[in-house]
């Protein structure tokens, strides 16, 4: 277990305090929450930096459709369930 200590504005410290926001338990939620934050953020970053490049060797989502039911038609016609 690792212990963290952190400096707050005394005012702020006793609030959160009397709100029960500084146990482990809340500050440990509040961490994890933040992680998924954060983490949605870099995902969503990234699908921009896709989108933005415009790349147009990507497939469409009916282009996918069509390229499954393709595949399918094929193995039911080998012979394949």
């Amino acid at each position: 277990m690792t212990t963290v200590q952190i400096t707050l504005p005394d005012d702020l410290a006793q609030e959160a305090q009397r709100a029960g926001l500084l146990s482990s338990e809340s500050l440990q939620e509040w961490l994890r929450r933040q992680l998924k934050a954060k983490a949605a953020e870099k995902l969503f970053a990234m699908l921009d930096k896709l989108d933005a490049a415009g790349n147009e060797d990507y497939m469409s989502p009916e282009e996918v459709a069509e390229e499954i039911k393709a595949m399918r038609a094929e193995k039911r016609a080998a012979g394949h369930p």
